[in-house]
């Protein structure tokens, strides 16, 4: 067996959960943490007064939606290629993985080339769309003319992690984000507080830690036996498994794509509040997503151990996995909850010092906390479906909860009901909850038994 690989369809349910998890749960803390640096360091140095800073934490919030599309709609690509190989090793069938390996590499570098060259054309009229107020705009297009350009290493990072996960690795890649994330600490202090380059600078700190931790990390798999020597000539796409990965992936990218397009909408929604309101929402997202990164940890967990089981024809192991990571996640969301519900003030105050920033991420907390209570059971239950190859299921229940669900209700409790951003933070318990009751009906139905990349495998071939 490849030193990469470990099979979990064997041994105890709760001991490979938690070793496969407890690795990706750091590596997703670091993640996270790596994204917030950026807001941190611009809501505390960036600038002279804090009107200049919160300018500053607008264009990162603004600018880092747009990357953040992007990424989200790779990384469903990304969950196809690790169901496949997930499957594959729990089916014994190791010649197909370089196959894999190769087309979702070259597949991504392809995509990264396309994304940063129509994104830079048109990056103007995005930031157009999103109402992006007069005071941030300079901000805002910095950010985002710098990052895109570091979109190619967000894509191979992404495919590296999601290979490796895959094949049951999930130490390598909390190495390099652990590499990337300080790195990117480290510049950001020296260009935005050093320097005063504000918006700027933190994109170009995350851009080149984001280029070292994959240099390093392909460095490192290379030294090591791994699948994939990484010389042009391998790098091929293989139609079979091409149509693989797209009918497992792109359900899930799209889904991805959507829900971020929906976060697209409610940005815009609420910059016409001002530059404050804007830069509190980052704020509380960018906390939010250190508080999401564990739970999505253990429910990638529960999709990357779902899917070694399922295809090795253990559904009673992969159901296990899934309720030992809904009570997991459960307690993470809720230790949060408590925590955002008593200290909303202490936590925004990390962010920056202005006033009225601060009250309105108060009263956007105020809302939007109730949705961690609802997460961790929609992610996990999501992780078993997507672990049997659901994942038009899951794109299904994403656009019905985003689209039709936390957009309308946004605007009717924000802006008809005149609630302003508490309505806008109650559209997302809201739609939570919507979701759940369709994603636990699928599950009663037991129509998730059937595996679908199974079926797909033996069509092909």
């Amino acid at each position: 067996m490849n030193k990469f690989e470990n099979n979990m369809s064997q041994g105890s349910v709760l001991k490979n959960l938690v070793l496969f998890s407890l690795p990706f749960l750091a590596s997703n803390l670091i993640q996270s943490l790596y994204n917030v640096a950026d807001m941190l360091i611009v809501g505390n140095f960036g600038g002279v007064d804090s009107a200049s800073r919160v300018n500053s934490m607008s264009g990162v919030n603004i600018g880092g939606q747009v990357t953040f599309i992007l990424t989200n709609i790779v990384i469903g690509f990304c969950m196809g290629a690790t169901v496949l190989i997930g499957q594959y090793i729990g089916a014994q069938k190791r010649d197909e993985l370089k196959k894999v390996i190769s087309t979702i590499l070259t597949m991504l570098i392809a995509l990264a080339a396309i994304f940063t060259t129509l994104m830079l054309i048109f990056k103007r009229y995005v930031l157009d769309l999103l109402q992006t107020p007069p005071e941030s705009y300079l901000e805002s297009d910095r950010y985002l003319s710098v990052t895109l350009t570091g979109v190619i290493f967000i894509f191979a990072y992404n495919a590296l992690s999601a290979i490796l996960r895959g094949m049951g690795d999930s130490k390598t890649p909390f190495y390099f984000v652990t590499v990337a994330c300080f790195t990117n600490i480290v510049l950001d202090l020296i260009f935005v507080a050093g320097f005063d380059q504000g918006a700027f600078g933190a994109a170009l700190a995350t851009v080149i830690a984001q280029a070292l931790s994959v240099v390093l990390c392909v460095i490192y798999i290379k030294k090591r036996n791994f699948q994939f020597d990484f010389k042009l000539s391998s790098f091929k796409i293989y139609k079979d498994q091409l149509s693989l990965i797209v009918k497992i992936g792109l359900p899930t990218s799209v889904q991805n794509g959507i829900v971020s397009l929906s976060f697209l909408f409610l940005t815009g929604m609420v910059n016409t509040f001002g530059v404050a309101a804007s830069a509190a929402v980052g704020a509380v997202g960018k906390f939010n997503s250190f508080v999401f990164m564990p739970i999505t940890a253990i429910s990638s967990s529960v999709s990357t151990i779902s899917a070694q089981n399922i295809g090795a024809n253990r559904l009673d192991r992969a159901v296990s996995v899934c309720k030992l990571g809904v009570g997991i996640s459960f307690c993470i969301g809720a230790l949060f909850f408590v925590i955002v519900r008593i200290f909303p003030e202490a936590i925004l105050s990390i962010f920056g010092d202005d006033a009225k920033m601060i009250e309105n991420g108060i009263i956007y907390f105020s809302t939007f906390s109730f949705d961690l209570l609802i997460i961790p059971f929609i992610f996990c239950i999501n992780g078993l479906f997507i672990g049997g190859g659901h994942t038009l299921f899951s794109l299904v229940t994403g656009m019905f909860s985003s689209v039709l669900l936390r957009v309308p209700a946004c605007y009717i409790f924000g802006i008809v009901f005149d609630w302003g951003l508490a309505g806008v933070g109650m559209g997302a318990p809201v739609a939570s909850a919507g979701s759940l009751l369709i994603i636990t009906g699928f599950l009663v139905s037991g129509r998730w038994k059937q595996n679908v990349v199974h079926n797909a495998i033996n069509i092909e071939m």
